[in-house]
């Protein structure tokens, strides 16, 4: 693969976008389409679409964090794409910002309130790489509002805004895993370690809690709960026990991944077993990708 062309792969973290995915095929099971229509052709391009927009929007988030970070990833990370010279930092800026762009577009194109959305998690996604997380509270924050409105993006395919206080499962989620980065450069944050800890298991309570609410039924939901905490209980014990940026990065990167676990446990309480199977047909291929790029 040529160089450069490796190297914007990598700017995009691809094996992060099929988290983003989950995300929307989450919020198009909790915004009823298993129950109020018929899967048609149409609704199914928007899914489609949703699905790209939530990457491409991804994808320039993460380009646009490289490109704020560039001088403290000459110190720290010097291997990156921008700081090796690899890519220019106008360049990546560039591809970033398109990245985006493409994401407002293909979302306004499905709805207008789906359009609404993207833009909100546009912001929020500016917000984040530029100003927010460089504060212990707002940054890890910002992050989960990111996610939340990820899930939005999906919630929205119908027109409504029906389902919206789900999206608050993810923002306790990516708060935990943002504090848990925290310490994957120099180590030493066992006290966020803990908090993260409990923020799962109210994570995990939280998603038993809305299929007994929604559906009054938990039971389809629990193997995918139970393959859920074996995922992001077993690294952080590990990033415990031995407190090396190692061990956390590891805790980050399984964090990150299982975020399609947790997205697969939500979704099958609001359409049927095998539509949780399918999300979760995207672990394997964001592990397989993990192998080949960086999560973090």
């Amino acid at each position: 693969m040529n160089a450069v062309l490796k190297g914007y792969l990598r700017l995009a973290r691809p094996a992060n976008l099929p988290t983003a995915a989950a995300d929307i095929f989450a919020g198009v099971a909790i915004a009823g389409i298993f129950e109020s229509q018929e899967l048609s052709n149409a609704l199914l391009i928007s899914v489609g679409v949703l699905v790209l927009a939530s990457v491409c929007m991804y994808a320039g988030g993460v380009v646009l964090n490289d490109v704020f970070d560039f001088k403290l990833d000459q110190l720290e990370r010097p291997e990156r794409p921008i700081p090796s010279g690899l890519i220019s930092r106008r360049s990546a800026t560039i591809f970033g910002v398109l990245l985006l762009l493409l994401g407002v577009v293909l979302a306004c194109y499905v709805r207008p309130i789906c359009g609404l959305v993207g833009v909100i998690l546009a912001t929020l996604i500016v917000s984040y790489d530029g100003f927010s997380k460089k504060y212990d509270f707002l940054g890890p924050f910002n992050m989960g509002l990111c996610r939340s409105a990820n899930l939005l993006l999906g919630i929205t395919i119908l027109g409504t805004f029906n389902g919206w206080e789900y999206a608050f499962i993810p923002l306790l989620y990516i708060y935990a895993i943002t504090m848990i980065s925290r310490g994957e450069v120099h180590g030493n944050n066992k006290k966020h370690l803990i908090w993260a800890g409990v923020l799962y298991a109210l994570v995990i309570f939280g998603v038993l809690g809305i299929h007994m609410y929604s559906s009054g039924s938990y039971l389809e939901s629990i193997p995918f709960l139970g393959l859920f905490v074996f995922l992001i209980y077993r690294p952080l014990l590990n990033a415990y026990k031995a407190n090396t940026p190692g061990n956390i990065k590891k805790a980050v990167i399984a964090g990150v991944l299982s975020l399609i676990v947790l997205d697969a446990s939500i979704a099958v309480g609001f359409s049927f077993w095998w539509y949780g199977l399918l999300i979760l047909l995207l672990l394997p291929l964001s592990m397989l990708l993990s192998k080949l790029f960086a999560v973090t």
